[in-house]
């Protein structure tokens, strides 16, 4: 499945600011970019970096007084892998890949120790394997009420659990917490996504089942093939679309997902099967 998506960002600059974005689609065996483009105006000097392991991409602008506009559009092609959820278990610590081990730990969003004793009383007895975070997932959609502005930039999965309210970055952090409150690791995603309404940055997360990421979200607003990853990492604090130093305010947001082929979206046998998409 091929998308074209993109986003704008428009920000008042009231005193010379850094500014450092995290917008562009990862790239890696699942997610292709075919075509890319970022332009700023006014034509300043920008930076890129991709970290070594979780392939995020950051730019860093060093904006002057004024108005800074940020274009960015990509086409990306997915090819998911896809599994049968029955056959999906959870591997035990001593089994685990070194590199998933920092994603066990409690985190400043997801403090999955604060929240042992709920998940165990609630996930403790049923059977190990992707099944068991499917619960997690059904759980977070009947017990928290998806409202917008109902949570801010502290708001953390323990807060979301008390509070049971919350948008999907607050959907994401729990079910995070929850996964590591049983010892799958488990890692927050950001991501474009076809058919939100409006169109926002989308956040949902990943665990680690069997020999790979598998992807959940929560929230069950869109198809999970029709997610395209930005960036993981621990929490949101890690993939922040952006980050702002300076006096600068934002004065527009506008995102924009279409797929590029004519192709039906089943959200449904998207949830019947079990997607990677690292």
């Amino acid at each position: 499945m091929k998308f074209y998506l993109g986003c704008l960002l428009r920000y008042t600059i009231n005193t010379p600011s850094t500014l450092v974005f995290n917008i562009h689609v990862v790239n890696s065996n699942y997610q292709r970019i075919s075509h890319e483009k970022l332009n700023l105006q006014p034509g300043v000097k920008f930076e890129e970096y991709i970290a070594p392991v979780s392939g995020n991409r950051y730019v860093r602008v060093n904006a002057p007084v004024g108005t800074l506009e940020v274009n960015y559009e990509a086409t990306v092609e997915l090819s998911d892998f896809s599994a049968d959820p029955n056959t999906i278990p959870e591997v035990t610590i001593a089994d685990l890949p070194m590199e998933t081990l920092q994603y066990l730990y409690p985190s400043r969003y997801c403090q999955s120790d604060r929240l042992m004793g709920l998940v165990q009383s609630e996930f403790g007895e049923l059977e190990p394997g992707y099944s068991r975070v499917s619960a997690i997932c059904d759980w977070i959609y009947n017990k928290v009420t998806y409202i917008s502005g109902s949570s801010n930039s502290e708001t953390s999965a323990y807060d979301t659990a008390m509070q049971r309210t919350g948008v999907c970055r607050d959907f994401a952090h729990l079910g995070v917490a929850f996964c590591r409150a049983l010892n799958i690791p488990a890692r927050f995603v950001s991501a474009y996504a076809y058919g939100l309404n409006p169109p926002d940055f989308h956040a949902c997360f990943e665990a680690y089942l069997g020999d790979r990421w598998y992807l959940f979200d929560a929230t069950r607003l869109v198809p999970l093939n029709s997610i395209i990853r930005i960036g993981k990492g621990l929490d949101a604090a890690d993939v922040a679309f952006a980050t702002l130093f300076g006096s600068v305010q934002m004065a527009e947001m506008k995102l924009f997902v279409e797929p590029s082929q004519v192709e039906q979206l089943d959200k449904a046998s998207t949830e019947a099967m079990a997607i990677a998409i690292s």
